[in-house]
């Protein structure tokens, strides 16, 4: 009788945290598919027209990143892959390198007036989506003021 209910007990426990995980656990599941992954700065590299940014612009560029709002993926189709990674358009992107595991992933920001395009690209694999973030276009257009006056 006394093993059937600490074997009842004892099944209830793993049942419960399967069925519940903690945050921890369902928070880095949650990260690992991420489709606007959070950056860190020390893995990371930024250029702009081939100009690599200075430490402190990089730094400011990833918080900024981070704290965009995402607003919608877009759908790209087989074959199409291209017309994503280098549309017909006068914006000169921001190139940011990381690396996500052994993959090394490439994000490509195109600002505009009113929103900011990134093109994501890890191996053959190529996503695009949207941002909401008035301060990262801010940011933008000032480096790219900056970084032209240098060149």
């Amino acid at each position: 009788m006394t093993w059937t209910v600490v074997l009842t007990i004892a099944i209830g426990v793993v049942f419960k945290l399967i069925m519940s995980p903690p945050s921890a656990v369902v928070a880095w599941g949650i990260s690992k598919f991420a489709l606007h992954p959070k950056l860190c700065s020390n893995d990371v590299d930024i250029t702009f027209n081939g100009t690599v940014l200075a430490e402190d612009n990089k730094t400011k560029f990833i918080d900024i990143f981070n704290e965009a709002t995402f607003l919608k993926k877009y759908e790209i189709f087989p074959g199409n892959e291209d017309l994503f990674l280098h549309p017909k358009t006068d914006v000169i992107p921001f190139v940011i390198h990381t690396k996500s595991g052994k993959k090394n992933v490439m994000f490509y920001v195109y600002w505009y007036e009113n929103h900011v395009d990134v093109v994501k690209q890890d191996k053959k694999k190529v996503v695009s989506y949207r941002l909401r973030a008035d301060q990262l276009q801010e940011f933008t257009q000032s480096t790219k003021e900056n970084i032209v006056k240098i060149i």
